[in-house]
């Protein structure tokens, strides 16, 4: 039971001893207290006063008095017109301390076989380009969200649906048979996502060159691109491909094969991964085949061309789609037949997707139709809809070959951190193997703290200079204030100082020490609220919060040099304990803290 839940029962129980009034716990006001007033926390009298009878004041100081008498948690309050402000004990915050040091899953609450299992969709590439900017926002999102719900007690699947199919996946297929020359990536030395990407760029040029070139002969713009070769060369492709013809299909599965090689890297240089991988390709037969089980149902109907819709209407919404009238799949019959997939692997209670807020009408429609066939969690389908990620310069575009690439990204972050911790002597007395680990560790724990402080619900500008610094909200910021505590700790080993627990708990400590015990008392509460608003952010902001508080406490105070043995090793348990959740806590947004810089 956290702080505020035990001052919340006592304040109930006080109200209705004093004033005959029930109250609610949860309807108690308990927020932390302004820096400019005394008190730890605060408990907002207003709405006793009617039963009371008296002045808010007055109110506030019997309330604080019977506290005070029957918790001896407190000691001391005061009251600001309608805000009473209380003082925790300082041997509470002690022995809260020495708790929470030795409870190694601090704030983390262990699935079991029983507990319910959450299934969490992201990444889903298209296997004609390499991962970008956006893909890397939203493996960082969907792999930090899968870790904070399995902090919350949630058994975790984390899943991927790869487009494999389509006229996208053909036009790169069509480019590297008209202009490859055989080109491979061992041939080229190219990944092979990025040699497939390069293909795709390739076309879009060729087919802009025919459409110019169609339109100066009279033809409109829409014409053009409908009757261009390549285009219709693309189109008959896609059609051999569905017919499985066996040239088409080979040279698919080893395009597919370089595309899923190169995903492979990059995934593990950005430190995600997947329980199980879907494919589009496999899906889409499943979805038509659910679709026309609805269909026979009742639940969708065959207009008279042929093509199968949903009539939405009823629940606000239009008309939708399932099958073109010549029986081929549209987006949404494959969402709903690797739905159909999902549902036979695992007993899924709640089904979360990890998708830009592009598709919030899509995931809308999809939740009505799983629910319509009869799937449990249709209903509850949790879209995490997040914002674009762009650069200063602005948007990217794919087809141009003007989008950020992962890889390179990825890259420039680790040398951007090479040359920055060089600079500011980080890197000094390490050896080559630390130093290529600590600024593979801050280069990408800089990429992806700046990404996930942002609320993933908003637009945002990556800038790649900013998030380098070791100063302010970044990554290297917190990484470098854990390796400056363990830097501490170990000294305070060879010194033969023992901090494995706190022996006394009666010493006074300062006010500004009581404010980080209770800072990270916090931590359990944050993650808790993290995981039910799927906000990274919360988590990420609140490890900065408690990293600019102890940097604080370190300048303004001695450790090693503390004369007070009881001090000393107070000091030591703190800083360890706070280490301990500034990792657990940057784990959980998917980033390592180095043990030394």
């Amino acid at each position: 039971m956290n702080l505020e839940t035990i001052l919340g029962t006592v304040v109930a129980d006080a109200v209705k001893t004093l004033y005959g009034l029930e109250t609610a716990v949860n309807q108690i006001q308990i927020q932390k207290t302004k820096k400019e007033f005394e008190g730890d926390l605060t408990v907002v009298i207003f709405p006793f006063v009617k039963a009371a009878h008296k002045s808010p004041e007055q109110t506030g100081k019997e309330i604080g008095e019977y506290l005070l008498q029957n918790n001896p948690v407190l000691s001391s309050f005061n009251v600001i017109k309608g805000f009473l402000n209380l003082s925790i004990s300082q041997r509470y915050w002690l022995e809260t301390l020495k708790d929470i040091h030795s409870n190694k899953q601090f704030g983390i609450t262990v699935p079991t076989d029983q507990s319910d299992l959450m299934m969490i969709e992201y990444s889903s590439p298209n296997t004609n380009k390499p991962l970008h900017l956006g893909h890397v926002r939203n493996n960082l999102l969907g792999h930090s969200i899968a870790e904070i719900q399995k902090a919350n007690g949630w058994r975790v699947v984390k899943t991927n649906i790869v487009n494999d199919r389509g006229i996208h996946i053909c036009k790169s297929m069509l480019a590297w048979k008209l202009f490859g020359n055989g080109e491979t990536p061992e041939s080229s030395g190219l990944k092979g996502d990025h040699l497939v990407g390069k293909y795709y760029v390739v076309f879009d040029k060729a087919y802009k060159a025919e459409i110019k070139e169609l339109t100066e002969k009279g033809l409109s713009e829409d014409e053009a691109k409908k009757s261009a070769p390549l285009i219709l060369q693309a189109q008959q492709m896609l059609i051999a491909w569905e017919n499985n013809d066996p040239e088409v299909r080979h040279l698919w599965e080893t395009m597919n094969g370089w595309v899923y090689a190169g995903f492979d890297k990059t995934y593990k240089k950005l430190g995600v991964e997947f329980d199980k991988i879907y494919y589009e390709s496999q899906t889409y037969l499943e979805g038509k085949g659910k679709v026309e089980e609805g269909l026979n149902k009742g639940v969708f109907y065959r207009r008279e061309d042929g093509s199968v819709w949903a009539d939405l209407t009823h629940d606000g919404l239009d008309e939708k789609l399932l099958l073109r009238a010549d029986g081929t799949s549209v987006y949404m019959t494959q969402d709903i037949g690797t739905a159909k997939l999902r549902y036979d692997d695992y007993p899924i209670n709640k089904m979360v997707y990890v998708v830009g807020n592009e598709q919030n009408y899509h995931f809308q429609v999809l939740s009505i139709l799983l629910d319509k066939l009869g799937f449990d969690w249709g209903k509850s389908l949790v879209h995490f809809s997040y914002g674009m990620v762009e650069l200063p310069e602005g948007k990217m575009k794919s087809r141009e070959g003007t989008v950020v690439d992962a890889d390179d990204l990825m890259d420039e972050m680790i040398e951007s951190a090479r040359e920055t911790s060089q600079e500011l002597g980080k890197l000094d007395n390490c050896t080559p193997e630390e130093i290529e680990n600590i600024v593979r560790m801050v280069g990408l724990g800089a990429l992806k703290y700046f990404i996930l402080k942002v609320d993933p619900r908003k637009n945002m500008t990556f800038n790649p200079k900013e998030s380098i610094d070791f100063n302010g909200n970044t990554g290297p910021f917190i990484q470098y204030t854990h390796a400056r505590i363990k830097s501490v700790l170990r000294k305070a080993q060879e010194q033969g100082i023992d901090f494995s627990t706190l022996t006394d708990t009666q010493f006074p400590i300062s006010e500004k020490e009581s404010y980080l015990i209770q800072l990270i008392t916090e931590f359990p509460t944050v993650v808790q609220e993290a995981g039910e608003e799927f906000s990274p952010a919360l988590i990420a902001n609140y490890i900065y919060d408690l990293v600019k508080e102890y940097n604080q406490f370190y300048h303004d105070f001695s450790i090693l040099k503390e004369e007070s043995f009881n001090l000393k090793q107070f000091r030591l348990v703190l800083s360890e304990s706070i280490a301990s959740i500034i990792k657990t806590g940057m784990g959980l947004l998917g980033i390592e803290v180095p043990e030394r810089m």
